[in-house]
């Protein structure tokens, strides 16, 4: 009975705090719903090393997930020219047994972009992404799949992580 009582004031607070940060265009990272690109930037042309790879499958999501539409060449008023994706793993430290106990996983890509005209506005520019994981000797098999998961994931941020640059040089632009 007493729960039925309680005073109304920390669900007013918490609607006005979800209230204040609507209001002040406060979104997650990834949540925007659009991208801060210009209307001119968002007609674009992909010039991929490795169009069927992954990395590029990734990125084209992320790009059209943020308001990016993909069109011929002879229509872009941008042209984004992406490198291959180059993945590196290294060993952090070792273990008693002289064996690596921590790695360091790299993905990084080129990228350029250029106008209609084929100028060079952006780049070219090295877009890096880095993750450490600790590896158990005994579990090969679980090593590889976590090596997968976190490549994936690696992707994404890698994708992100080059709308945002693109983003800002194009606000910083005009």
């Amino acid at each position: 009975m007493a729960s039925l009582m309680a005073s109304p004031l920390p669900r007013l607070a918490a609607v006005l705090v979800v209230t204040l940060l609507a209001g002040c265009g406060f979104h997650l990272r990834g949540t925007g719903g659009g991208t801060a690109l210009p209307d001119s930037w968002q007609a674009m042309h992909l010039q991929a090393a490795s169009p069927n790879s992954e990395f590029t499958r990734v990125l084209r999501a992320r790009f059209t997930a943020s308001g990016i539409r993909w069109v011929n060449a002879g229509e872009a008023t941008h042209r984004l020219e992406l490198g291959p994706e180059r993945f590196a793993q290294r060993n952090l430290s070792i273990n008693a047994e002289a064996r690596a106990a921590e790695f360091e996983l790299t993905l990084r890509a080129t990228f350029a972009v250029r106008d209609g005209e084929g100028a060079l506005v952006m780049g070219p520019e090295t877009a890096q992404v880095a993750k450490q994981m600790e590896n158990d000797p005994r579990n090969v098999v679980g090593k590889a799949e976590e090596i997968r998961i976190l490549r994936d994931e690696m992707r994404g941020e890698l994708a992100q992580q080059i709308i945002r640059r693109i983003a800002f040089f194009a606000a910083s632009s005009g």
